[in-house]
């Protein structure tokens, strides 16, 4: 599996207007925490069906996008926070040490 980059608002308003799961991981380039937390996800995200879109955020580089993610999916802003997003709407929130791609599968799952 691969990221894709997370660097317009188009690509935002495909995410809110796509059917099947998205997932956005909310990244701090700045902090050891979030690096932990994506270097985590990644080591066990093939539990992950393989047509579930991952998209990688910048939060640092791309502020207005992640301000924007928090107003559209009504979730409160953290770093790192993963997003699990179905037929547009958030189905998933965690963050920091709750981040977990098996939570992610189960949720697809069922």
């Amino acid at each position: 599996m691969t990221w894709v980059n997370l660097t317009s608002m188009e690509q935002l308003d495909e995410i809110k207007n796509s059917s099947g799961f998205s997932l956005i991981f909310k990244h701090s380039t700045r902090c050891s925490i979030s690096m932990m937390a994506k270097k985590n996800f990644e080591y066990n995200w093939e539990v992950i069906p393989e047509d579930t879109k991952l998209y990688f955020l910048d939060l640092i580089s791309y502020r207005e996008i992640s301000n924007k993610i928090a107003d559209i999916f009504q979730v409160a802003h953290q770093s790192p926070q993963i997003l699990l997003i179905k037929d547009g709407d958030c189905v998933l929130e965690s963050s920091h040490s709750d981040i977990s791609p098996e939570e992610v599968a189960e949720v697809i799952a069922a």
